[in-house]
């Protein structure tokens, strides 16, 4: 079947377009909402500037296929969108599980509320996507690049982010727990009321990091960079911080209980009394917990 004739039928009130080969289709511009193009071979298509709401794609091939489009509520579960260019898309409210997304351009896409759970979305292009309360638990992020893209509220429990650049994301209240993010780069993110238990964030680079009442309770941070991070009233109680490096850090009223600050660097960190580790504290759990920090580190250094 060519475009024309797919047009036509469209247009005559079908919907069912299932198994279809229909490679590098050329279907710009064209509205087909609510088609059912499950399992059919769109590779290479150009869909740029279609009408694809709630259209749906689940197995398709869409790999390498122009998807700058409306694809609202679109079901792509399961569907092959390797090295597809969405740049631009819209995609509130769709379902992408399972996807493989792996090398894909997603710059400035708009997923907000979309299921993105169990998708491949590794060396993926997401700068500046919007993610808002995006779904992406146990999703494949490895050197995903997320520069300044919006995730506030987004659900990444147990998602594999090792060496993702999130440079000055926005992942206000989002859930991390479980979360893989070694040798990920995070600086100037806003991580602020994030939830991070659990999470593994070995050699990760928070340079002036916000995790203002972010709670890393039972966290690994070990070898990782917090220069400059604001912690205020975060939970590090229980984490692994041996051999961080917090330079000019702001931990006041962090819960720093059980935090193993081992060979940690704090050179000028302000810490839960206000204070450099000067006596004067303004309560007994702080000075206790203080306390057991300058012996961590004096035994660090000894």
């Amino acid at each position: 079947m060519d475009t024309a004739e797919l047009l036509q039928r469209y247009a005559d009130g079908e919907r069912d377009f299932r198994g279809l080969e229909l490679r590098n289709a050329f279907l710009g511009g064209a509205d087909l909402t609510e088609a059912n193009f499950r399992e059919c071979d769109l590779s290479g298509a150009n869909l740029i500037g279609a009408k694809l709401v709630r259209t749906n794609f689940r197995e398709a091939n869409l790999t390498e296929a122009h998807l700058e489009a409306d694809l609202t509520e679109a079901n792509l579960i399961s569907a092959n969108l390797h090295n597809a260019n969405m740049t631009g898309a819209k995609v509130r409210d769709a379902s992408l599980r399972a996807a493989n997304l792996q090398g894909a351009i997603l710059k400035s896409a708009d997923f907000t509320d979309a299921i993105l759970s169990e998708t491949d979305l590794r060396d993926t292009d997401m700068s500046r996507t919007r993610l808002i309360r995006c779904h992406l638990g146990r999703a494949k992020m490895m050197k995903t690049l997320l520069m300044e893209a919006n995730l506030t509220e987004a659900n990444l429990t147990n998602a594999i982010l090792m060496e993702a650049n999130l440079h000055g994301a926005n992942l206000t209240g989002a859930i991390l727990h479980g979360v893989n993010a070694t040798n990920a780069d995070a600086s100037d993110a806003d991580l602020s009321r994030a939830q991070m238990n659990s999470a593994n964030l070995a050699s990760i680079n928070l340079q002036r990091a916000n995790l203002r009442a972010a709670n890393l309770s039972w966290t690994t941070l070990r070898g990782a960079d917090l220069t400059e991070a604001k912690l205020y009233r975060a939970k590090l109680c229980w984490s692994n911080l041996i051999g961080a490096k917090l330079v000019d850090a702001v931990l006041i009223d962090a819960n720093i209980h059980e935090t193993n600050f081992r060979n940690a660097d704090l050179t000028r960190a302000v810490m839960p009394n206000a204070g450099t580790g000067e006596s004067g504290s303004t309560s007994t759990e702080v000075s206790d917990q203080l306390m057991a920090l300058r012996e961590q580190i004096m035994k660090g250094r000894g």
